[in-house]
């Protein structure tokens, strides 16, 4: 291995170590939802189009569990349309449960639906390492995974909101509002992704780390899947 690959390994597992540092943290304070979100969500009463908008952005622009799948989902694609296919599943995935849980205020306990979350980028990481084909001898239906993941993310984004337990007036077109504002958040995050990832396709050390960021991507999916199953345990 040369010193510059080395050196670059290196770089990347670095990286690595302090973003899961900081996932840790994230993941052991409430989910994820910070103090003036929490205080605005606790208090406020009636429509508010634009602050769920905001909230809905921010929540999906911090939110590291959902980016780590679209990056593990977008990793092999190369194509702007097979991009935008899968992206449109996830996104019909997570609004449909979004909606649908809150509004029919169905409850699942936060840490375990979090693990799940955790699990599908586990998931996709071992799918884009061949892992099923080598070990199982099949594929699953890429596609229809992305989907039925999209539905356990959506669900993790209700029970977020339900902790708070928003009043009735107003609440459908608050709930809107705020699936508004995750897909803008997950549109900006993820074009700047897809920036990041396009310039790195530039050169061989794309696909000469694609294992070993895979990898890493399933190591990150694990340890999440671990702080939430402590959580859920010791909590």
């Amino acid at each position: 291995m040369s010193q510059s690959l080395a050196h670059t390994m290196k770089l990347v597992v670095s990286l690595l170590v302090v973003l899961l540092g900081v996932f840790a943290s994230f993941s052991l304070s409430a989910h994820g939802v910070d103090e003036d979100t929490k205080q605005f969500l606790i208090l406020n009463e009636g429509v508010s189009i634009l602050p769920f908008i905001y909230i809905g952005a921010k929540h999906m622009v911090t939110g590291y569990d959902h980016l780590l799948f679209l990056v593990g989902v977008i990793f092999f694609l190369f194509r702007s349309k097979d991009v935008l296919l899968y992206v449109s599943l996830f996104t019909l995935g997570h609004s449909i449960t979004l909606l649908f849980g809150v509004l029919s205020d169905i409850q699942i306990n936060a840490y375990l639906i979090d693990a799940i979350i955790g699990f599908s980028i586990v998931y996709k990481g071992f799918d884009n390492l061949g892992g099923f084909k080598r070990i199982f001898g099949f594929q699953p239906n890429t596609k229809l995974a992305v989907m039925i993941f999209g539905l356990f993310h959506g669900f993790g984004l209700a029970t977020k909101i339900q902790e708070f337990n928003l009043p009735q007036e107003g609440l459908v077109p608050n709930i809107l509002a705020f699936n508004v504002g995750v897909e803008i958040g997950q549109f900006l995050a993820l074009g700047v992704v897809l920036i990041l990832m396009s310039f790195w396709r530039r050169h061989r050390s794309y696909l000469q780390f694609s294992t070993a960021a895979n990898t890493l991507l399933m190591s990150a999916g694990m340890m999440l899947v671990g702080f939430q199953l402590t959580g859920y345990f010791t909590g």
